[in-house]
């Protein structure tokens, strides 16, 4: 029972939770981002073609001297990021533009949370696998609370080891 002056609160019976979350974690795109300029700067192939890596405020440009050379330098993000861990699903780029001086360049955002459509299928696959824990949305995450440890132990599993069209990590775990 918790107390506060002239009221007696009832405390929840010890429920547990987690949630489900999609999303990249900006110090792993950091730290690719400073690969593929390094390596960007060392190609021989690229050097005094206007291709460029542009990293400002979480925001990825690349620039490439034409089509051809954006899409090396495209090529060469795409697989320092994977190599640190971002998942490929996660990885969106923007129709290519004309840029000054002749180069094209392009966009890269990153897929931020679960949305609406998708997290209810997953909530209905775990209400049906039969695990005895309660799943709800709360805005671009899934919110997962039971009475047992283990019962939320068996739902990170079950989800783990679903095919979705989006990466999931599992955060918030008391």
């Amino acid at each position: 029972m918790l107390r506060t002056p002239g009221k007696i609160h009832a405390m929840a019976a010890s429920e547990f939770s987690f949630d489900i979350v999609s999303r990249v974690d900006q110090q792993e795109v950091r730290n690719a981002i400073d690969q593929a300029q390094k390596e960007l700067m060392n190609r021989f192939d690229l050097k005094g073609t206007h291709s460029e890596i542009i990293f400002e405020k979480d925001e990825i440009t690349l620039i490439g001297g034409d089509e051809g050379k954006l899409k090396q330098v495209r090529d060469i993000v795409f697989s320092k990021l994977v190599k640190r861990g971002i998942d490929p699903r996660q990885i969106d780029y923007t129709k290519e533009e004309p840029a000054s001086g002749m180069t094209v360049k392009q966009k890269v955002e990153f897929k931020k949370g679960i949305s609406q459509d998708k997290a209810k299928p997953l909530i209905k696959q775990i209400k049906d696998k039969g695990i005895k824990v309660q799943a709800q949305i709360q805005g671009d995450e899934v919110r997962v609370s039971g009475k047992s440890k283990d019962d939320l132990q068996k739902c990170i599993n079950f989800v783990k080891g679903l095919e979705l069209d989006f990466p999931v990590d599992f955060v918030n775990y008391r």
